[in-house]
């Protein structure tokens, strides 16, 4: 039960964010109410209460039920507490936690004035922090953490001098920590992780240095950047110190060894350098080391399991070091996880690391020089049995060596083992079986032999089973088929021999299988390609299969990769293959296919790569394949097709397309056809000559024919050997992606990882295959994520576009407890949202101020515009995007903007099939509805789902752009709207709204000099305003198109814009 709830700590689950906040009532108390009855100043606490609840405009839970202006809060209102001894009916705390309430901001100052307590984390409130929660002088406790509260931390908080405990992490929060925090002296726990906060690292620690009752401290992934001063050590009573996820550089001070009290030291995910204070490793009350993912360097102390006995966590990956593993680490008791991998480490593990009772994790990988090149090496396997806990186990390093260890099999609570790209040889031992938690099980690139043993099909929770690259042989055994949960099997590159068994077809949760590189015989079982779940490969190149592809290939309608290549496959290609409109690589080169190519291979939209080549194909070349959008690579050389070749699409690119063997003609110059002439139709009789030329070009045509067949057959002999043709989407492109390399990745799903949360989940950063990427976990308990993720897969999986967010791969398998997980994996934008930007003046080390000039303002509304142009028009279908805002627009590092989060997105065609419309851009709405302020008028009244409805949130984005002003700001109540604001405003007084930010960053140097100095500023915004107030108008038909739109902001650059 301890390792599951340790297990179950790093698996975050969230919830989804709504755009709220809560009130604090403007009233003043000037009394205390006696025992018996309500005077002015309790009642002055009852309205106050009740304010909030009047503007709280979501209550799932009924957490406010209670709360009635017949009652007295004091006597059992939910989350109210009254324990002043000397104004016992005077409200002290209000706690109101993880229970769904969402409001709305109030400008006035909070009333509450006995209030100690204030606790609304985990809830759904958004908006910014009061400044007038600064005036509540006996507050102590103020946490507001796990909501999506914005807008900078207000420096009022300081005047608060009771205060022992700010909560504010897990929020969206930029701007810098008020420096002001040092006044308070009582501070006990400062908690601002998970923000966007930025500033420097070194003033902002050295005044909290002087806070020397602080016990915890929580700057973890945020934007803080530069060193960390020494005088931190002077924090004796820290327990906790967190600073991981920032961008902080130098040395990690020695004085740290002064924290004696300190258990948690997180410093993982920074750029700090050099070697790990000695004084760290004295600190015998220390329990967590976590330094990941730094430029640290060095040797890990051998006495170090002495000297930290109490230490839990050991996580050192992604480092430096070198030397050996200390083999004190035995006698560290209580270590629950060691990582270590991805460093230099060389030598032999520690045998007595197998007397670590408690220890759950053991990921040793990628140490180059790691090795265990005796059989004796291999007693590490035999005593880790005593680790009863141990639920994963990494040893791949390239340099284990030495026969399978039976020894494995008494490993009986492990879950996960990596032991691929080692030396291991031997046979894998029927016992695997006794393995019976055992989900992921990888061993490829070793030297195995033997065969599978039938036992393997009882690991009935078995999740991904790859053996590929070894010298297994023999037949796969049929009672895989009993591995119902296995959503991916890999055992390519061995010498299997037979049949691919029908059992296949059990395999129901499937996404990708591998079985290439064999010697198998017999046909494609229907039952295989009837398989709905495979989503990712299938991959059964270079075998012997024979027979037809069967029609049944059409029920892959999901299959990203299809290879088939390289067998002796004949018939011809299935027109079912065109319902595969998810495929993006279609191999089906080497065979002994015949006839025409299916017309329906046109509807395969998505496709990039297709090489029919070295079959016997014949007709001519289907016109359609120049109208796919996204096809880069065609090989259908070495066939008997003939006809002219088209010029546009992927055949204008010489570089791109291969048809050496056939009788094409025509294309562009660079493939030197031969030009196509029409075929003779005048009836007339040949003469002699004529006939005489062709008996002449009939005997050399014989010979070359000869010869061609002879070079032919030597050419095909040759690519088979080679492999010569198309080979598999990059894994660059198509990462191949397990919940257990989203785990690692993730650091167990840490807090520390967590950049963000949405409607449906939580954004994690993460670092997959040495690339920054941003990871969506989907929480699938909340009603609507499964649909959000499949919408988001299909939109993502149908569109190409530079200011789109491009998504990597996608995650579904299971978690360790069985549940269905599902995630997206996308580029990483260092540059983060349009938000931050909008509405934070970040100062990084070595770099400007953080602000857009005109010309990126500009720029990235154009690249917004042009997004929502192809989602609307450049498609089969238009795509509703249904939530666009500033926090959907992700920058680049050149600053292009990409427009994500398709989880809300709709295809307009599909919509149309529910009920009829008269407009055909509409679709029926259900529920969506976006965010708030940014929702077209006509979404709020039931309306139909429309591009207009995306027009309209761009106008605000727009006018939101160039003022600064959210459309939630609380300056903006009832018809005073944001675009109320800017009307009022346009055209003579647009240069008294415009952000002050856009000023001090332009300066008037984006601004062209052609023309007057006093009319480029104001020309330059009434032409952007002009083009918002009309996207913003409140009717869909009268609102400009996105393409006007961008035909005016391109205008507006060409003639304001340098």
């Amino acid at each position: 039960m301890a390792a599951a709830r340790r297990r179950n700590h790093w698996r975050l689950v969230t919830a989804p964010v709504l755009l709220v906040l809560l009130l604090a009532s403007p009233c003043r108390c000037t009394g205390a109410a006696p025992a018996t009855t309500m005077n002015a100043t309790t009642d002055d606490d009852l309205r106050a209460l009740l304010s909030f609840k009047a503007l709280i405009n979501g209550d799932p839970e009924g957490a406010l039920s209670s709360w009635v202006n017949t009652s007295d809060p004091c006597g059992g209102w939910r989350g109210v507490g009254c324990h002043s001894l000397r104004h016992p009916r005077r409200v002290t705390s209000v706690e109101l936690t993880s229970s769904g309430l969402s409001g709305t901001v109030s400008p006035y100052r909070a009333n509450l004035t006995f209030l100690r307590t204030l606790n609304l984390s985990g809830n759904l409130l958004a908006g910014t922090i009061p400044r007038e929660l600064g005036s509540l002088r006996r507050l102590s406790e103020l946490d507001l953490s796990d909501n999506n509260l914005q807008g900078e931390i207000p420096s009022s908080l300081t005047r608060s001098s009771r205060l022992r405990a700010l909560l504010l992490g897990r929020n969206s929060l930029v701007g810098e920590i008020p420096a002001n925090l040092s006044h308070c002296r009582h501070l006990e726990v400062l908690d601002v992780g998970v923000n966007n906060l930025t500033g420097q690292a070194h003033p902002l620690l050295l005044g909290l240095a002087s806070l020397s009752n602080l016990k915890k401290l929580r700057l973890y992934t945020n934007n803080i950047v530069g060193t960390i001063p020494s005088s931190l050590g002077n924090l004796t009573s820290l327990v906790i110190l967190s600073m991981g996820r920032n961008r902080l550089v130098g040395e990690i001070p020695e004085s740290f060894g002064q924290m004696t009290k300190l258990r948690y030291l997180h410093l993982a995910f920074n750029e700090l350098s050099g070697t790990i204070p000695a004084s760290i490793f004295n600190l015998s009350s220390i329990r967590q080391i976590q330094l990941s993912h730094n430029d640290l360097s060095g040797v890990i102390p051998n006495d170090v399991g002495s000297t930290l006995p109490n230490l839990e966590f050991l996580l050192l990956y992604s480092c430096n070091f070198h030397g050996r593993i200390p083999g004190s680490l035995g006698n560290a008791s209580q270590l629950v996880m060691i990582e270590l991998a991805n460093n230099q480490l060389h030598g032999s593990v520690p045998l007595n690391i197998g007397s670590l009772r408690n220890l759950e994790v053991l990921a040793l990988e990628n140490n180059q020089l790691l090795e265990a090149s005796w059989e004796k090496d291999w007693d590490l396997l035999a005593s880790l049995a005593n680790c009863t806990q141990l639920f994963a186990l990494a040893l791949s390093s390239k340099r284990f060596r030495g026969p399978f260890p039976p020894s494995i099999a008494n490993l009986s609570s492990i879950e996960m083992m990596y032991l691929e790209g080692n030396s291991i040889y031997g046979e894998i031992s029927p016992d695997i079986a006794k393995l019976e938690k055992l989900t992921n099980f990888q061993i490829g690139g070793n030297l195995l032999t033997g065969t599978i043993p039938e036992t393997i099909g009882e690991l009935h929770d078995l999740q991904v089973l790859e053996l590929f690259g070894n010298n297994i042989q023999g037949l796969i055994p049929s009672t895989i088929g009993n591995l119902t949960c296995l959503f991916r099997l890999v055992l390519s590159h061995n010498n299997l021999m037979g049949s691919i068994p029908t059992s296949f077809g059990w395999l129901d949760r499937m996404a990708s299988l591998d079985l290439s590189h064999n010697q198998l015989r017999g046909t494609i079982p229907t039952q295989l390609v009837s398989l709905t779940s495979l989503t990712k490969k299938l991959d059964l190149s270079h075998n012997f299969l024979h027979g037809q592809i069967p029609f049944e290939i059409g029920s892959l309608i999901n299959l990203v990769q299809l290879d088939f290549s390289n067998n002796k496959l004949s018939g011809e290609i299935p027109s079912p293959l065109g319902k595969c409109t998810e495929l993006a690589s279609l191999g089906l080169q080497n065979n002994i296919l015949t006839g025409r190519i299916p017309l329906s291979l046109g509807s395969l939209k998505g496709i990039q790569e297709v090489d029919l080549s070295g079959n016997n194909l014949t007709g001519q070349i289907p016109t359609f394949f120049d109208s796919l959008p996204f096809l880069v690579y065609m090989n259908i050389s070495y066939n008997n097709l003939d006809g002219p070749i088209p010029v546009s699409g992927v055949f204008s690119n010489a570089s791109r397309i291969f048809l050496a063997g056939n009788q094409v003609c025509g294309g562009i110059p660079q493939l030197h056809l031969p030009h196509c002439t029409p075929k003779s139709s005048d009836g007339k009789k040949h003469t002699p000559r004529r006939y005489l030329l062709i008996i002449i070009c009939t005997v050399f045509g014989a010979l070359s024919i000869f010869v061609m067949l002879f070079l032919y057959g030597m050419c095909r002999c040759s690519k088979r050997q080679q492999g010569e043709g198309l080979q598999p989407l990059s894994e660059d492109n198509h990462w191949q992606v397990s919940f257990l390399d989203l785990q690692r990745a993730t650091n167990h799903f840490s807090p520390d990882s967590l950049v963000g949360t949405g409607s449906f989940g939580a954004v994690y950063r993460a670092t997959l295959h040495n690339r920054e990427v941003a990871i969506k976990v989907l929480n699938l308990l909340q009603q609507g994520a499964e649909g959000s993720f499949l919408r988001e897969c299909h939109a993502l999986r149908s569109m190409r576009h530079r200011n789109l967010v491009k998504i990597i791969t996608v995650c579904t398998s299971v978690d360790h407890q069985g549940n269905d997980f599902k995630a997206l994996v996308y580029e990483f934008m260092r540059n983060g949202d349009l938000d931050s930007w909008l509405h934070t003046s970040q100062v990084m080390e070595g770099e400007a101020p953080r602000m857009l000039t005109m010309v990126q303002r500009v720029n990235t509304a154009l690249d917004v515009a042009q997004a929502l142009d192809y989602l609307h028009n450049r498609g089969q279908s238009p795509i509703v995007h249904c939530d666009m805002k500033p926090s959907n627009v992700l920058l680049d590092n050149d600053m292009v903007a990409h427009v994500g989060d398709f989880g809300l997105s709709r295809f307009v065609d599909k919509m149309m099939n529910s009920g009829s419309t008269e407009d055909p851009n509409a679709g029926r709405s259900a529920g969506i509805r976006g965010s708030i302020g940014y929702i077209a008028p006509e979404y709020g009244m039931g309306g139909e789902v429309s591009i207009d409805g995306d027009v309209y949130s761009y106008g605000v984005i727009l006018l939101e752009m160039f003022t600064g002003k959210s459309p939630t700001d609380g300056m903006f109540q009832g018809d005073h709207t944001l675009r109320f604001y800017v009307a009022s405003n346009y055209p003579d007084r647009v240069t008294e709204i415009v952000d002050p930010a856009l000023l001090q960053a332009e300066q008037c140097s984006g601004i062209t000099k052609r023309i007057p100095e006093d009319t480029r500023l104001q020309g330059c915004l009434v032409a952007v305003f002009h083009v918002g107030l009309q996207c913003t108008e409140e009717s869909p038909r009268t609102r400009m198109s996105i393409r006007d739109a961008i035909n005016e902001l391109v205008m507006l650059r060409e003639k304001f814009i340098e």
